[in-house]
């Protein structure tokens, strides 16, 4: 019958198409507008990405230096007055209930598409069709689902219509930025929010682009898994698309004793692993101890120590300084690996343009923490000296 549509589909028959087809914007929007387009993580073959720019005009009237430049505004703004998104400045409740109304909003800003929208189409169809007519897109795919579907199409369009809404401009920008878990302490509040990137493609892996930001690949633990890295793998075994860059690999030697220029190129390129590492091996360990060590009256101070102790400092509030504070003041072993790691970070931020400065900053660093007495920050500083640019032979 007619309300059945042209293909006529079972219940569970629909419910499958509309899971194919919102994957398919899903894999548009992070490999195309996302990693090829805001990034430059990887290149496309040009047939494969004029069909992600019909396919996303006509399932989410996007266009995408638009999406580009905002995205790239995000990052270079992030987590300030001036970030088209940021939960921390606008409210949770604010960007997961108006993420798509804010996309709106910053994409009429003139300066945010002059200054962050370059390199993107520019041709007849981008002028003439895709930019000129936004919303031509979305009225031809409510009347393809009305044919194909009937009138349960209505429905499935809507559900076309807030998928990108509700999961990337909501979840990913929303979620994504106050609560989940970091592997690394960038400058900003992103978050992984699930190890498996499934539903939005690999973006539920926020921490690690914002870390990362120029990553074709957006997992970095084993035991992580990116949907749309998957999807990028296939398209260069077709020869569809060509990786430019992924998260640097940290490479160690073992038995390697002595400190050396290609070490401290290793220890900069490498660094947000590094102090991740830090937290594991020294932060977390010494915790652990002081609280075996102190008195029961003082424990509660201790509570969340590592976390804190590890955080990116532009993330801390005066609450958050004033319990590190009374922390390192019921315990001096604490307070020399807070010191040191502050220090650490200190030298790239310092000496990263000078590799002799930096490699000499290092050296100095790794003698006071040899010299320190504590065990877990001397080992430390035997691993630095390991790091290599290149892996063994």
């Amino acid at each position: 019958m007619w309300y059945n549509g042209f293909l006529d589909l079972s219940a569970w028959q629909v419910v499958a198409a509309i899971l194919l087809m919102t994957h398919v914007t899903i894999v548009g929007v992070t490999v195309y507008l996302h990693r090829y387009s805001a990034h430059r993580s990887l290149e496309l073959n040009a047939g494969l990405k004029h069909f992600f720019r019909f396919w996303l005009w006509l399932t989410t009237a996007q266009n995408t230096r638009e999406w580009t430049a905002i995205h790239r505004k995000h990052h270079a703004k992030c987590e300030t007055a001036d970030d088209p998104h940021s939960p921390v400045i606008k409210g949770l409740s604010t960007v997961l209930r108006t993420g798509a109304e804010l996309y709106r909003a910053e994409a009429q800003n003139p300066d945010t598409l002059r200054i962050y929208g370059k390199n993107c189409p520019e041709d007849w169809v981008e002028r003439n069709l895709y930019s000129r007519y936004k919303l031509a897109g979305i009225t031809i795919m409510f009347v393809i689902d009305l044919l194909l579907f009937g009138a349960i199409g209505i429905t499935v369009w809507a559900i076309q219509m807030m998928w990108i809404p509700f999961w990337a401009a909501g979840v990913i920008n929303g979620l994504g930025h106050a609560v989940g878990y970091r592997n690394f302490e960038c400058r900003d509040a992103a978050t992984n929010l699930v190890p498996w990137g499934i539903i939005v493609g690999g973006e539920e892996l926020h921490n690690n682009h914002h870390t990362y930001p120029n990553s074709a690949k957006l997992s970095v633990k084993k035991w992580e898994f990116d949907m749309g890295w998957a999807w990028i793998k296939l398209f260069c075994a077709l020869r569809l698309a060509k990786v430019q860059r992924t998260a640097p690999i940290a490479h160690r030697v073992e038995g390697k004793g002595s400190l050396d220029m290609d070490t401290a190129m290793a220890i900069l390129n490498n660094r947000f692993q590094i102090m991740a590492q830090y937290r594991k091996v020294v932060i977390g360990p010494l915790v652990q101890q002081e609280l075996c060590r102190v008195d029961a009256s003082v424990r509660q101070k201790f509570r969340r120590a590592k976390r804190l102790l590890s955080r990116e400092t532009s993330l801390l509030d005066d609450r958050h300084h004033l319990r590190i504070q009374s922390m390192l003041e019921h315990s001096q072993a604490l307070k020399v690996i807070y010191e040191k790691r502050l220090a650490l970070q200190l030298i790239w931020a310092r000496t990263s343009s000078n590799g002799h400065d930096m490699l000499a900053a290092i050296k100095e660093w790794v003698h006071e923490a040899e010299a320190s007495g504590i065990q877990s920050l001397h080992e430390f500083a035997a691993q630095l000296k390991t790091y290599s640019l290149r892996p063994t032979t």
